[in-house]
């Protein structure tokens, strides 16, 4: 079945298809991929002048209910800029995957996500927060209509998503769509983590009596040779102690706080250096090597250190 450019459909949600009519025949991956460059690539060296296009195309997109019109790039433009919409599809639509390995999703009810980014991501009601398969930005999203003999296996719609920079090819072929929504999600202020090791820093160099009696903090961030320990203090006979704070303390800090001190005792206006690997939780592997090397082990409570809970009124 031949297939021209101009039967393809803007899928919106920052995508884009060609506006020119060159028929393309659908074949293997690497077939439609090779047609696809080569028009891009002559599409390219056309002058503006020689163009005849009507200034503002239209295209309908025949769907369920009334059609609605969206613009096509015309010929020898670039791509539109993506819209900022994220689209929700959930479809009934099996998905081949042909690039540095081949994959197959065999038909299932699926959430199609097109993100604003340009990207394409296949969800199932499953594998958490992870899609069965997915295309990277940039890509290129062109919807055609399926062959005779897909129609009759009750194929409605196929889209072809291509990576523009690997030729990676995903199609989804979609039987029945059971929504489609598109939503502005505006800017993100991006994820703010609490507990993080700054936090804990910051509230330990406060809270230094937490660490011993007597101690005294000299100063956060102590930079060395290799890199800065998080904390500097003196303990109660006046003798330096470097600090190194984790969230989650493994082999890997006490390693890291093992050349801290190493450095530091070479220095003779801090020498002797003790140690003291601070953490919310410390692995038992982590603590047996920190006790073997003296380095002392403090567990930190998050919530008892910003005042949301007094350990000393709990029964466990």
């Amino acid at each position: 079945m031949a297939v021209g450019v101009s039967d393809e459909k803007l899928l919106g949600s920052g995508f884009f298809v060609a506006a020119d009519s060159a028929p393309l025949r659908l074949g293997s991956h690497e077939e439609w991929i090779t047609s696809f460059t080569e028009r891009r690539e002559d599409r390219s060296e056309v002058e503006d002048s020689d163009l005849e296009v009507d200034p503002a195309p239209q295209w309908t997109v025949k769907r369920r209910g009334n059609p609605v019109s969206t613009d096509l790039v015309p010929n020898g433009s670039e791509p539109t800029p993506y819209s900022g919409q994220v689209r929700l599809v959930i479809a009934r639509c099996s998905v081949d995957y042909a690039g540095r390995l081949s994959a197959h999703l065999p038909l299932a009810t699926r959430l199609l996500l097109l993100k604003a980014d340009g990207s394409v991501l296949v969800h199932s009601d499953s594998l958490s927060y992870k899609p069965l398969n997915w295309m990277s930005p940039p890509c290129t999203v062109a919807a055609i209509e399926p062959d005779k003999q897909q129609a009759r296996a009750g194929v409605a719609e196929i889209w072809k998503v291509t990576q523009a920079k690997t030729a990676d090819l995903l199609v989804i072929s979609i039987h029945e769509i059971l929504h489609d929504s598109a939503h502005e999600l505006g800017v993100d202020p991006g994820l703010q983590k609490d507990g993080v090791e700054a936090h804990l820093q910051k509230l330990l160099a406060e809270q230094i009596e937490l660490a011993g009696d007597g101690w005294r903090l000299v100063r956060r961030e102590y930079m060395t040779a290799i890199g800065p320990v998080d904390i500097l203090a003196t303990d109660d006979t006046g003798g330096s102690v470097a600090i190194e704070i984790k969230r989650r303390g493994d082999i890997d800090g006490v390693e890291q706080l093992t050349r801290y001190l190493e450095l530091m005792n070479r220095d003779p206006h801090l020498a002797p250096v003790a140690g003291v690997f601070a953490a919310q939780e410390i692995k038992p592997q982590a603590r047996m090597l920190a006790e073997d090397r003296g380095i002392r082990c403090l567990l930190l409570d998050y919530d008892a250190m910003r005042g949301l809970d007094d350990s000393d009124h709990r029964l466990f």
